[in-house]
């Protein structure tokens, strides 16, 4: 069964909506999506082919970690991450079956995925080629916002320089060859949930993509008359938090500033070229694990942000689900988040009217404040260099801005109904009875093994000369600073390359890199809140010689680090030595980094879901190491899961509810002490 165009889907849904009496038309609505997938490419298939058929209007696809930092999934790195937070595509009969009975032609396709960006629309290319589609009709985006990864989402591969070099040509290809498709969606999503302010969200964004349009417009792989398209097929990503009235004015901000920028930086005289073209997907960060329940007026309060002003409305909006700060949802979570969405575009009149906003004062008045502001730090950054140059500061600065935002948090001095006030509760009516496990969408560990399998069979089943012959291509190209990395890309794709073999080829001629963890700029923001810890570690100093020292680890593929850094930055207020060397540590990394260190406590981040998987092994590796210290663990787990952990020897598990630090040092101090005592060595 084939499923019909998005617009066609739109026009079923909407057939009920009377048109309002006005002096002007009713506004198309922006398109509607889910960010989804998981499992497999099959079972991700059925789950968009039913959104689909719910009215959602486009299609957002979300990858599993494998897929998007370059392993296959029978890789030793991948073990335990094989579809759990998207879709796992290792090569083109993944794609096949992805996109199977949806009509790419008339689809619009968002893809995040970034450091392996050229080789997914390079499959997304070949599928359209093997199924009669002209690329040149294919719509949709491609996230491909690298400097992001470094500072947020963590799913980066190569250095910044060669990074930047594989987004120019990403642009460079398809402003020629696939001219409906957005290259590269610069996110300040991603920036928001590490921490950013407004102001730095805007500035932030505004220089990585100067630092992109700058390098295309140098690369010499366009001609100076086609700049004005490339300005033109830029597209964003940006959040919307709770504070709705200043998130309209930021976006009213993020479109003034990128008329002027397309202005003066570039000459685009056309307005339609220089509008500021973006999607969304409302907070994340704010949704709480406590009080679930409240994140649906969340939700609905955040998506007002960016659709009440008319002039600076989303074009496209995928909201998240309410239990996302449990786990993975289920598809009737997704159906919640798509019917707010169909609600406030089908049932109400907020696209009957012209810019509500315009002429207010208040409006105005915030809105020049945070352009003003945006502008000063935008100023900042290229004097750094630009956004590529300057990633460790960046970095820095935002893990200062998200200590801060914490502290907040933990003082009261921030609201968060549920968790710091208005705490007592009826037990929720969506949770209870039936627990977590039903509340959340659990993959088969069974996934991992069947898609090994299949990875070994693409790669007997196709010409493995071929494949070599397309993977020097690849590498020559890449070795070729001139050359576009595009072509190379796609025929690998035609000849049955995967994405392991992809990104392996040019780990060999780019290299990796290891992004800065920026915890020294959140140092000494909490004095006041863990006096009474770091008290207590003097102590423990000065009876065994040293501080407590303790290990911060992320093993697996997980990128996002902001909960490992806060807690670095905290434990280092509380007065622990504290070892963090960043993200993307194997088992064998920290068991060795906690024996060489002699740490007290080891500290596990995983938030991606691979817990029950990555957590035993880490501990296996620790005690073969003679290490003996008390293992915790923090992230999205569930309290069935907590138990499994517990029985395997970890000492404490901490999940979202549990955001006061003061508590979370003091216990791991205790820990220390313990550790610590003659009798426990």
């Amino acid at each position: 069964m084939s499923v019909p165009a998005g617009r066609d889907l739109a026009a079923r849904h909407n057939g009920g909506v009377s048109e309002a009496p006005s002096v002007r038309s009713r506004d198309k609505p922006w398109v509607m999506r889910t960010y989804s997938g998981h499992t497999s490419a099959r079972a991700s298939n059925a789950l968009y082919r039913t959104n689909l058929a719910k009215g959602q209007t486009g299609l957002s696809i979300a990858f599993d970690l494998p897929t998007q930092t370059g392993y296959d999934p029978d890789a030793p790195e991948a073990a335990g991450e094989v579809g759990k937070v998207g879709v796992p595509v290792a090569h083109l009969g993944h794609m096949d079956q992805l996109m199977e009975g949806i009509p790419v032609g008339e689809m619009n396709t968002s893809m995040t995925i970034n450091a392996t960006a050229p080789w997914l629309l390079g499959l997304y290319i070949a599928h359209a080629q093997r199924t009669g589609v002209d690329p040149a009709v294919l719509q949709g985006t491609t996230q491909n916002d690298i400097v992001k990864e470094y500072l947020s989402r963590g799913t980066y591969i190569f250095p910044p320089g060669p990074s930047r070099r594989l987004t120019v040509d990403v642009v460079a290809y398809t402003v020629r060859h696939v001219p409906k498709w957005n290259p590269i969606n610069v996110c300040s999503y991603h920036l928001q949930e590490a921490g950013a302010t407004p102001v730095q969200e805007l500035a932030y964004a505004l220089a990585t993509a100067i630092g992109v349009l700058d390098a295309v417009r140098d690369s010499g792989k366009v001609e100076p008359d086609e700049l004005p398209a490339v300005v033109g097929r830029i597209s964003f990503f940006v959040n919307a938090g709770i504070r709705f009235v200043e998130e309209t004015c930021k976006m009213r901000a993020f479109t003034d500033l990128w008329d002027r920028i397309c202005r003066e930086r570039y000459g685009v005289q056309d307005p339609a070229l220089r509008r500021f073209r973006y999607g969304v997907q409302v907070n994340s960060l704010g949704l709480t694990e406590a009080q679930p329940e409240n994140n649906i007026q969340r939700i609905v309060l955040e998506t007002l942000g960016v659709t009440l002003s008319r002039r600076a409305r989303a074009r496209a909006i995928q909201l998240p689900a309410w239990n996302e700060a449990l786990g993975l949802p289920r598809p009737w979570d997704q159906q919640w988040s798509l019917r707010i969405q169909q609600v406030l575009a089908y049932e109400t009149d907020l696209l009957e009217y012209d810019d509500i906003f315009d002429g207010s004062t208040v409006v105005e008045a915030k809105t020049a404040e945070l352009a003003d502001a945006a502008w000063q730090e935008l100023q900042e950054v290229l004097a750094l260099g630009g956004a590529f140059e300057a990633v460790d500061e960046l970095k820095r600065r935002l893990v200062r801005s998200q200590a801060e935002r914490v502290r907040r948090i933990e003082t009261g001095e921030l609201p968060v109904v549920g968790v710091n006030c208005f705490t007592t509760t009826e037990p929720s009516a969506l949770v209870a009875g039936d627990g977590s496990a039903a509340t959340i969408l659990k993959v088969d560990p069974a996934v991992e093994a069947e898609l090994r399998e299949d990875v070994a069979r693409w790669r007997a089943a196709h010409d493995r000369q071929a494949v070599q012959r397309a993977l020097d291509e690849l590498r020559r190209v890449a070795e070729d600073e001139s050359a576009n990395i595009m072509p190379a890309t796609i025929a690998l794709a035609h000849a049955g390359g995967t994405t392991g073999a992809w990104a392996a080829a040019l780990r060999q001629v780019f290299g990796e890199y290891r992004a800065p963890t920026g915890v020294s700029g959140g140092i000494g923001r909490r004095g006041s809140e863990l006096r009474a810890v770091a008290e207590r570690n003097r102590a423990l100093a000065a009876r065994t010689g040293s501080p407590p020292k303790l290990l911060v680890a992320k093993p697996g593929l997980d990128g996002h680090s902001n909960g490992a850094e806060q807690i670095a930055v905290a434990a280092r207020d509380a007065g622990f030595e504290v070892v963090y060397q960043g993200i993307r540590s194997s088992a064998e990394q920290i068991a060795a980094a906690a024996r060489d260190e002699d740490v007290d406590v080891v500290g596990i981040s995983i938030l991606s879901g691979s817990h029950l998987e990555l957590v035993p092994e880490v501990v296996a590796r620790l005690r073969s190491q003679g290490v003996d210290a008390p293992v915790v663990v923090g992230g999205i787990i569930p309290p069935e899961d907590a138990e499994v952990l517990r029985d395997k020897g970890v000492a404490a598990v901490y999940t979202p509810k549990d955001f006061e630090f003061g508590r979370i040092m003091a216990e791991l101090a205790e820990l220390a002490e313990h550790h610590r005592q003659p009798a426990s060595r």
